[in-house]
């Protein structure tokens, strides 16, 4: 079996931490039990790229109990967990391509090695996948029926791809279900980017200033999650009603330059290039902490901080200082790259739980279905996402209300009023 791991010999730490988080994942589980009985994806190749983590390995299993053959490789160069990634190869015989810390040419190529597989089903998280076939391997369109998308950033490319009528196959949004992106996005992110801040520089938040750029359902959780911690929160945004809404949640609301002279803390989470540039780093305190928890490296302009730095240092793991000529530092974590991930664990495995069961039912979906389906991004079916939210509730013992039937009635009547 082909595979590009960092260590064989870290699969049993791997082993252990892999079965903690599916103790917190009883949605999967139940999925797993239905996939291992009916095998829905029986015969079907599935090439994945997402972030190589415990909760990622639990998918993995999954899948492969549902009849697939799939190949793993990651979705960001510092996002894989090593001793998961040796897990997956030794002890599950999956073919996974992903090393912590790999460098670009790395990244791509694992890329391609998981495209070997020449999937029927793509799997993806931000795109670079299906960019990929896309640009370089587009004598695999032959067989793949459809695929997946894990995150924003990629729904962001993919809807372009599809209106500029580029896009080759369906895709099914993960991130736009309410079951994703109302508990992932918001829990999972907020506390996950802050555990990568405090574990990347063991300073205290509480009485800090935390700018948030971006006020997406990330941006809610990162603000909720560094105020919670005591911080002050000022939210920086481009859409005003995203910027009201900050407003009314009693976070303050101004242009990153005038957030850049008072904050202590900087985290992206918008999707976009260039949110934090020089201009900015020109105004911020001596001391100023920056990192992104946006889902590419370019939020921040690193290339433009490089340019203006009269040294650079490693300070501590994943916190590089950058001293201007006029002595000013300023502290750059995990690369610009996703902090949750470069520093911490990622997102804990209870939210993820939902996340990678819409991935699994998902492509269970696109197996039975994808034929028929147009070459455009579509939202998760309604059914699925609900069914998922019951199997959540009921996991955590929570029983709730059922309508009437004269409830329904009155609720789909247009002569019942007051």
């Amino acid at each position: 079996m082909e595979y590009d791991v960092k260590d064989l010999s870290l699969a049993e730490m791997g082993r252990n931490r892999v079965e903690w988080a599916g103790q917190s994942m009883p949605v999967l589980t139940a999925i797993r039990d239905r996939f291992s009985r009916e095998r829905p994806l029986e015969g079907v190749r599935i090439a994945a790229c997402l972030h190589v983590t415990t909760e990622t390995a639990r998918l993995m299993q999954i899948l492969k109990e549902g009849g697939a053959e799939v190949h793993l490789c990651a979705s960001n160069p510092l996002s894989t967990q090593d001793d998961v990634a040796a897990f997956l190869a030794a002890e599950e015989a999956i073919p996974v391509f992903a090393i912590k810390g790999e460098d670009r040419d790395t990244y791509y190529r694992h890329i391609h090695q998981a495209l070997d597989i020449k999937p029927h089903i793509t799997m993806d998280d931000g795109a670079d996948l299906v960019s990929t076939i896309h640009g370089d391997r587009r004598e695999l369109l032959e067989t793949i029926v459809a695929g997946t998308e894990e995150t924003t950033t990629g729904v962001i490319r993919l809807r372009s791809m599809a209106a500029d009528g580029v896009l080759a196959y369906p895709i099914i949004a993960v991130n736009d279900a309410n079951t994703k992106h109302l508990f992932d996005n918001r829990y999972g992110t907020g506390q996950s980017t802050v555990d990568g801040i405090i574990r990347a520089t063991n300073r205290l938040l509480a009485g800090s200033t935390f700018v948030v750029s971006g006020y997406g359902w990330c941006g809610r959780g990162v603000a909720m999650r560094a105020g919670g911690m005591g911080a002050k929160v000022i939210v920086t945004e481009v859409d005003p009603l995203r910027a009201l809404e900050a407003v009314m949640d009693g976070y303050q609301v101004m242009p990153m330059l005038q957030a850049a002279k008072v904050g202590d803390f900087f985290c992206t989470v918008t999707g976009d290039i260039k949110v934090l540039r020089r201009e900015h780093f020109e105004v911020m305190k001596d001391g100023a902490i920056i990192c992104n928890s946006g889902h590419f490296n370019v939020e921040i302009d690193l290339d433009a901080l490089a340019e203006m730095a009269q040294a650079r240092r490693q300070m501590r793991e994943n916190v590089e200082e950058f001293r201007q000529a006029n002595g000013k530092r300023i502290n750059v974590l995990g690369e610009g790259r996703l902090i949750n991930l470069a520093a911490a664990e990622g997102h804990p495995s209870s939210v993820m739980d939902m996340s990678f069961a819409n991935q699994a039912l998902a492509a269970s979906y696109v197996h039975e279905n994808g034929a028929s389906l147009e070459k455009r991004v579509y939202g998760v079916p309604e059914e699925i996402d609900r069914e998922i939210a019951g199997l959540k509730l009921s996991a955590m013992g929570v029983q709730i209300d059922q309508l009437l039937p004269e409830q329904e009635q009155y609720l789909t009547s247009w002569d019942m009023g007051t």
